[in-house]
């Protein structure tokens, strides 16, 4: 069977970006029959197009606020009859059906819908569109004979493939607007199961059926190592996932502003310390090597905090990935100058304008905008493993510091606690067994990623050199024996936080008292794996 010839189309969309051109194109140019319903069929006849309303086709009125309109054997039997078989076209006939050549429907907006503040339950019903998608099913399913057309960014193309071969598009075409289809019509069901889950069961990511719904938003170069093909999808909004969210201001949704493509290992390092920034409230700079933090420092101002994160570990903050919890100023970027350091990204929620016409010093160096920032613990994970994936809520030190106890008979300094709370924030964003030493609200030296506390201790303690004297110490979990302590103490650690809970507590405090170390236990842990 040949390419039919398009000669009766139903217009029916929400977006009514180009219909009207469209719909004079079909009509003028190509001879095509136009039907149309409701507000479509206004803005249509308006123009001065000849068009039939549905109830003219059909027989029957629309109907129950516009719910029953287009769901008719007329419609659908005009979609469906395979004009190969001789039987469907007897049928038709029979029952007075004419052929349907084309349908341009896009769907009523329940996403946009949802997504107001002030929209009610019923407001959301009201947006779940029945007809558009059993049309937009039946013409796709029989798209040997039908073309289906659901986004006015295709019109063009569709017009001129039509102008092309006499009137008719090509198999090939309908074959990819059909697909366009089912991934359409997905994706909406999918908007609508995860609203109506969460309306009914709550704002929970563990229910018995989860479904993940991604959309491509660019190729990548390739993985973490060349011979890696990769991808970075994103997410798209889940009621039940976003737990407070503002989607605008997660890393998936930046603006980058100038620099090269981001790769793979970008993200990942992007991730990692726009996560720790998110902690702190004070102006923070977080700058990650390899998802690892080298540097993290809170400042009553940007360019302090850069100073002092850098000041970390300048040798690792080389080609490194920076986070700050602030406006970018000027004056951060005239440090990241005349430090001379290579970055390979950064990330803020706003950035001075002076600010990007000295980072264009740097063309090569990513610059993302965020818009904002959501509080580290909002929201969900996922990780896979072979075969499955593991859901949590995401991590964050969320304790109140007046629920700590300190079991030692030193009390912590004012300064110290300080300093501690800064390390219990800091710490979390370290690999596990994680030590961190800190002091004046910046990291020292950090271990993690060590089978052991003990080794994780001492390289903390190793890379903070002499600067660790007078410091304060924090470990993501407890520690189980006194050694780890017993390095830091050595060094010049003062005070030390963790969270306690060893069956050992006891000999970890006597050794804390003998040493003189002030010890704050938190009562929970911070695990990354």
């Amino acid at each position: 069977m040949g390419d039919p010839k398009i000669r009766r189309a139903i217009i029916s969309v929400t977006d009514k970006t180009g219909v009207v051109d469209f719909a004079r194109a079909l009509s003028s140019e190509f001879g095509v029959e136009l039907v149309s319903t409701g507000g479509t069929y206004r803005v249509i006849s308006e123009a001065g197009i000849d068009v039939m309303p549905i109830e003219e086709l059909t027989g029957f009125p629309e109907m129950m606020d516009g719910r029953v309109k287009t769901l008719h054997p007329k419609v659908h039997g005009g979609l469906l009859a395979r004009r190969d078989l001789e039987s469907h076209m007897k049928d038709a006939e029979d029952n007075g059906i004419g052929m349907i050549d084309m349908i341009v429907v896009n769907l009523y907006a329940f996403e946009a819908t949802v997504a107001k503040p002030d929209s009610t339950f019923q407001d959301c019903i009201e947006n779940i569109d029945i007809g558009g998608p059993s049309m937009l099913r039946s013409a796709a399913k029989n798209h040997a004979s039908v073309t289906v057309v659901t986004d006015p960014s295709m019109y063009d193309s569709i017009l001129q493939e039509m102008r092309e071969n006499g009137g008719a598009t090509t198999l090939e075409t309908r074959r990819k607007l059909a697909l366009k289809v089912f991934e359409t019509t997905s994706a909406y069901d999918n908007a609508i199961y995860n609203w109506m889950n969460a309306q009914i069961n709550g704002d929970t990511a563990f229910t018995d059926d989860k479904r993940v719904f991604l959309q491509k938003a660019q190729e990548l170069r390739y993985g973490e190592n060349p011979q890696q093909k990769a991808a970075f999808y994103r997410t798209v909004a889940d009621p039940a996932l976003a737990s407070g969210s503002n989607p605008d201001y997660m890393l998936a949704n930046a603006k980058q502003l100038q620099g090269k493509e981001l790769s793979y290992n970008n993200f990942l390092d992007m991730d990692a310390c726009w996560w720790c920034a998110r902690e702190f409230t004070e102006p923070t700079c977080v700058i990650v090597k390899h998802q690892t933090p080298c540097g993290v420092a809170s400042a009553e101002d940007a360019a302090t905090a850069y100073q002092k994160a850098y000041e970390c570990d300048p040798v690792s903050a080389y080609g490194g990935v920076m986070a700050f919890n602030t406006k970018v100023t000027a004056a951060v970027v005239q440090e990241i100058l005349d430090n001379k350091q290579f970055i390979e990204a950064v990330i803020a929620p706003e950035y001075e304008d002076e600010a990007i016409e000295l980072l264009k010093q740097k063309p090569k160096a990513r610059v993302l905008v965020t818009g904002g920032c959501n509080h580290a613990g909002s929201g969900y994970e996922f990780r896979t493993v072979e075969g499955g994936m593991l859901v949590q809520e995401y991590d964050s030190v969320s304790e109140d510091p007046a629920t700590f106890t300190v079991p030692t008979k030193r009390k912590p300094t004012d300064a110290e606690m300080k300093d501690l709370l800064f390390a219990w924030k800091a710490c979390r964003a370290v690999k596990s067994n994680a030590i961190l030493v800190a002091k004046d609200s910046a990291t020292l030296g950090m271990g993690g990623g060590q089978p052991n506390r003990v080794d994780s201790a001492r390289y903390a303690v190793e890379h903070a050199g002499d600067r660790v004297k007078g410091s304060v110490g924090a470990s993501d979990a407890f520690m189980p024996f006194p050694d780890s302590l017993e390095v830091l103490a050595a060094a010049g650690v003062t005070a030390v936080i963790q969270p306690g809970g060893s069956i050992r507590d006891g000999e970890v405090i006597e050794a804390a008292d003998k040493l003189g170390v002030a010890m704050v236990f938190t009562g929970h842990r911070h695990f990354r794996h």
